[in-house]
């Protein structure tokens, strides 16, 4: 499956033009197939782009996905704000090697094994999971979504191809972006208070 979704991808980077641009309805198109754990990565993906005002977009949808799965839906009626996000020609066409990349990586390295991590009664903790990165992600921090996005893609990746390993470096990777929003947060109420001492607030 993913070696297939692979060339579609490399193929559409290679036969658009210079001035492609995609939207995120068009990207899921590609992959011909909609599920959540799908939307999730392309939506953790966009999040960690350069691209002004996706991030906060995109972590409403994450947060919307992760209620889904919180009900037992997997997959979500993507809001037409959200589905018409698109990216300049730059940023589509390294999306998609992105992409491409990603799954050839995957099919290579990724199999069913600890399994149990993936089972239908820890879909409540992993949608607590993708709620608490799409809290991250909506957080104004300097490369803040690195961290989280990379967390929810290695959890959709864990997901499509039953690999608990996956699941626990997303959630790793996850921990360290907690780490980090708390450190950030940290160094600026400090700063915060030596402004207000200076100032003899």
């Amino acid at each position: 499956m993913s070696v297939g979704i692979a060339l579609r991808l490399r193929t559409a980077a290679q036969e658009g033009s210079a001035t492609l641009r995609l939207s995120l309805q068009e990207l899921l198109h590609l992959h011909g197939e909609g599920s959540g754990a799908v939307l999730l990565m392309l939506m953790a993906l966009l999040s960690t782009l350069p691209v002004a005002g996706a991030g906060t977009v995109l972590s409403l949808g994450i947060f919307a996905l992760a209620w889904a799965w919180l009900r037992g839906r997997d997959s979500l009626h993507l809001p037409e704000r959200l589905a018409g996000l698109q990216l300049n020609a730059l940023w589509t066409r390294r999306c998609l090697h992105s992409l491409a990349w990603t799954y050839e990586r995957a099919e290579r390295w990724l199999h069913p094994r600890w399994t149990a991590l993936c089972h239908t009664r820890t879909r409540f903790w992993w949608a607590l999971w993708i709620a608490l990165m799409a809290v991250l992600i909506f957080l104004p921090l300097p490369l803040g979504n690195v961290l989280p996005g990379t967390s929810l893609m290695l959890l959709s990746l864990g997901w499509l191809f039953r690999d608990g390993l996956a699941l626990l470096l997303s959630a790793a990777t996850g921990a360290a972006g907690v780490g980090y929003a708390l450190s950030v947060g940290h160094l600026a109420l400090a700063a915060w208070q030596h402004i207000g001492a200076s100032l003899g607030l």
